[in-house]
């Protein structure tokens, strides 16, 4: 293409059913069970970390954060999200979270629901979990 900076990447767009996504094993020291799963919505973006991530009934991820904001859409069930600082909110499909740099804070599933969220993250950026 004419005009193309060589060093960009040469992507076209995609459309992904979330339902035909794979899902792969996401247990880690992270989680409070193994019952995570993680779905990779965009693996080829050079911006973001997109995943869809399903939490089975009472699984939660432990107090961590991010280096990058955080924004989370609830695609399913009925979940929560807790800070440090005590804030608590109870979620539910169509709801969006935003979490920014630095601030301490886990997210999971109700004691008698299974959850599932779409996370956005910058690409590269850490993650720190502070429990144990």
């Amino acid at each position: 293409m004419s005009g193309t900076n060589a060093t960009q990447k040469e992507t076209a767009m995609q459309v992904r059913k979330i339902s035909e996504v794979e899902k792969e094993p996401a247990a880690g020291p992270l989680f409070t069970s193994d019952d995570v799963a993680r779905q990779p919505l965009a693996p080829d973006s050079n911006d973001f970390n997109v995943s869809v991530v399903s939490f089975g009934v009472g699984v939660r991820n432990k107090f961590h954060y991010h280096e990058s904001d955080q924004l989370l859409i609830v695609t399913e069930g009925k979940g929560v999200v807790v800070t440090e600082s005590g804030e608590r909110a109870e979620v539910s499909e169509g709801d969006v979270v935003f979490a920014p740099a630095g601030e301490k804070h886990w997210h999971g599933s109700l004691p008698d629901t299974s959850f599932a969220h779409i996370t956005v993250t910058r690409k590269g950026g850490q993650t720190t979990q502070t429990e144990e």
